[in-house]
């Protein structure tokens, strides 16, 4: 699998740097594209963080959701949150792993452009890096219109609606 990094750049402006693992056979965004849907989202946020991005297919998709959230299918995105030690000085968010099959699937079920559904999930995922949830409806109403107002700096339309 390619593994594709993109340098740090000053700490002045707020950014989300990303590595992109994926296998060439996935269809997934290039690293410019995942990093385009993240921008909107580490200004508002003023974040200076990096993440890894892992495309996965079906299999891999259903094992980590099975293991890690014990829900034996495939979804869409899982967020794994950076668990370092305070003593390590990182500023890793987290890691991502979204299943390409799943993206591609949801977004024809619910009539939206592809590439809009993989910008809300990336922000999706990463807002549960960050703390956001959606156990309960206060936490989700809060969440939702945040990546609502995320999407539409990326001129991307409500995808609750």
């Amino acid at each position: 699998m390619p593994m594709i990094g993109v340098p740090k750049k000053t700490a002045m402006s707020h950014q989300i740097d990303v590595v992109l693992v994926n296998d060439d056979a996935l269809e997934a965004p290039s690293l410019s594209q995942f990093i385009s849907f993240l921008k909107p989202l580490a200004e508002h946020l003023q974040v200076n963080k990096e993440l890894c991005i892992k495309v996965v297919d079906q299999a891999e998709s259903c094992y980590l959701n099975s293991r890690f959230r014990g829900k034996d299918k495939a979804t869409n995105v899982l967020s794994f949150a950076s668990e370092l030690p305070e003593f390590v000085d990182s500023n890793h968010l987290g890691d991502l792993a979204i299943c390409s099959d799943v993206v591609v699937q949801e977004a024809l079920d619910q009539n939206k452009k592809v590439i809009d559904h993989w910008a809300h999930l990336t922000i999706h995922g990463c807002l549960h890096l960050l703390g956001y949830d959606h156990i309960d409806d206060d936490e989700a109403l809060v969440m939702e219109a945040l990546e609502v107002a995320l999407l539409s700096k990326l001129s991307i339309g409500n995808p609750y609606r």
